[in-house]
């Protein structure tokens, strides 16, 4: 009777197959996903296969790292879940035919491709279905096992697991993802993956992607030394270089197959590759397996991780202006700054000169309109280091990753740019650069509590900074929401992530500020009201009918419209009277100077009493 998948582990190194999308690139395929290429290229795809099992591979990969609803989403196939794996499936059964040999196929599951808790959106009932519905689709179209693979989180790893199993009672390889310090990008050690994933109903668990064979070794060992269950690996082909437009990787079959040798001897017993081996890799790696047992090292306690608490060394951060103001009760005066469109700020410091006395800080805003311009960072700094006034950095997450935004983070502080406030941007498709990627790997909330993270001195994979930053996190409320009781679900979600202040909309009527007061019995922050002062009947009906989130009542249309030439001084008019409505109810305001006319927030508060409640 012929061993099953995991006798056969146990009989010693098992070779796995290589890269696959790696192989589909170099013939050709542009599909975008790769997974789409079962359909599109099912000859490409077998081809592949082929090669492999010709190489020595006994387990071969289906190519189906991709091909789940969330992912396939991105490429509006996400009703194609099934037909996709199940063609997976049939083309490496086709591939195993045609060489007659003892061979496994594993359905290949990677991470669904969104964020999920702590900062992202994605919740764990629909990450479950996902996965479970992805494997549901390659367990009934014959696969031999599953190998979960490329795994950045461990939560996510664990919801794999579980959906996979619910539905399925194959064996299980669970793979997580290295950097070259030798933890995940998580933050776990080699030591507490294979506590965690001991636990789990696994054949093996191990490591694959993102570093080459050397790297990948240490990290084996290391798991090797607490583990009970088999260990897997399938490293890189060393690390990639952009090369004449292509993606090349350093490590020749030679060097490879000699590293992932020493990995087998290190305690691997699945054995593979990942991004950028080839069949010829995988040849090598099967003629220098030969005779290889896969060590045991000596069980050894797990070293203790560093604790996530700043260093003692570091001088407590001071408040930021604006929060020491906001505490005090004084009523704060800001105003919007877009950066300019070239490297040359010095026409943007001077259209701010005169209002320097009378506001509190400059609100400075990140990529308006999705247009190109000067980053809201380097304007900060210059506003700071010109002027003497304090800023309020805008960043946008549909513009930035969350390696961008944890960079760009660190950056502000350093500079001395500390009130930050969270806003998802706007849709690169309506600005300079149609073509741009909105990336929203994040939340707002989820910026909110990355921020809050780094004021306890962590970042967001709980490794400890050199000490505690002092961002005054602010975050947006609608309270023009069409849906205004998801708006303030919303902003529940913002309050308990960490948020300090508020920055709303423009609103042009009181009714407005206390219906959404009364609803919450408070506003549950410091509320700086967004006030745009208006021009004209004209400019109020594009704000109204091309602007999203702000509204503008008739009666305000009729006002402006009965007075005429003096439409302007009406409109400031208009302001003051909200502003004076909802004294009580706000700690600040937020001006949005109309065409840069800075001269509004002058005239606006010229015979205003904002100083008591």
């Amino acid at each position: 009777m012929p061993l099953s998948f995991t006798e056969r582990l146990a009989h010693g190194p098992l070779l796995c197959d290589g890269a696959m999308g790696t192989q589909l690139y170099e013939r050709g395929v542009e599909d975008d996903p790769l997974d789409l290429a079962n359909l599109t290229h099912p000859d490409v795809v077998k081809a592949v296969h082929l090669d492999y099992l010709r190489a020595g591979a006994e387990v071969i990969q289906t190519n189906t790292f991709g091909a789940n609803a969330l992912r396939l989403a991105a490429a509006g196939v996400e009703g194609q879940v099934e037909e996709i794996n199940r063609a997976a499936v049939a083309i490496a059964e086709q591939a195993r035919r045609l060489v007659g040999q003892r061979i496994w196929i594993a359905g290949g599951i990677g991470p669904l491709g969104r964020d999920s808790s702590p900062f992202g959106a994605l919740d764990s009932a629909t990450g479950h279905n996902a996965f479970a519905q992805q494997a549901a689709a390659l367990a009934d179209a014959g696969v031999d096992l599953f190998i979960l693979e490329t795994f950045a989180s461990l939560p996510e790893l664990r919801l794999a697991v579980a959906a996979v199993r619910s539905v399925s009672p194959l064996p299980i390889v669970a793979q997580m993802t290295f950097d070259a310090e030798g933890v995940t990008p998580g933050g776990d050690t080699p030591e507490e993956v294979a506590e965690a994933l001991g636990e789990l109903d696994l054949a093996a668990f191990g490591a694959n992607c993102s570093v080459g064979p050397d790297l990948i070794r240490d990290v084996v060992e290391r798991m090797a030394r607490v583990a009970e269950l088999p260990i897997s690996a399938q490293p890189n082909a060393g690390l990639p270089a952009y090369v004449d437009g292509r993606i090349e990787y350093s490590a020749d079959p030679a060097y490879f197959s000699d590293a992932a040798r020493q990995i087998a001897v290190a305690g691997a017993r699945l054995l593979g590759g990942c991004c950028g081996t080839t069949p010829e890799h995988i040849a090598k790696l099967r003629d220098a397996l030969r005779g290889v047992e896969a060590a045991r090292p000596a069980a050894v306690s797990k070293p203790a991780r560093p604790a996530a608490t700043p260093s003692a060394a570091a001088p407590e951060p001071s408040a930021t202006g604006l929060a020491e103001l906001l505490a005090a009760g004084e009523f704060v005066v800001t105003a919007e700054l877009a950066p300019p469109r070239g490297f040359d700020a010095a026409a943007s410091l001077d259209k701010l000169r005169p209002i320097v006395g009378t506001v509190h800080a400059i609100n400075v805003t990140d990529s308006p309109r999705a247009q190109g311009r000067m980053s809201a960072l380097a304007m900060c700094s210059l506003v700071q280091s010109k002027l003497g006034v304090e800023t309020i950095m805008h960043m946008s997450l549909r513009h930035r990753n969350l390696l961008a935004l944890h960079s760009e983070l660190l950056g502000a502080h350093a500079l001395g740019v500390r009130n930050v406030f969270t806003v998802m941007g706007d849709v690169p498709l309506g600005g300079d650069y149609p073509q741009a990627t909105a990336v929203s790997d994040i939340t707002a909330s989820g910026l909110i509590k990355l921020m809050a993270g780094f004021n306890q001195g962590v970042d967001a994979n709980g490794r400890a900074l050199e000490g505690p930053t002092s961002f005054f996190i602010g975050a947006a409320l609608n309270l023009n929401a069409p849906d205004l009781d998801r708006e303030l679900r919303v902003l529940e979600r913002k309050v308990a992530a960490g948020a300090h202040f508020l920055l709303t909309q423009p609103v042009y009527e009181p009714e407005t500020v206390e219906r959404a007061a009364e609803r919450l019995g408070g506003f549950p922050l410091p509320v700086l009201l967004g006030v745009l002062p208006l021009r004209s009947e004209r400019h109020a009906r594009f704000l109204h009918n091309e602007v999203p989130g702000i509204s503008v009542p008739d009666a305000v249309f009729e006002r402006l419209a009965t007075a005429g030439d003096g439409a302007a001084a009406e409109g400031i008019a208009v302001s003051q009277e909200l502003l004076r409505a909802v004294r009580g109810r706000i700690a600040g305001v937020y001006f949005m100077p109309p065409f840069g006319r800075y001269e509004v927030v002058g005239e606006t508060l010229a015979g205003l009493d904002l100083t008591g409640p």
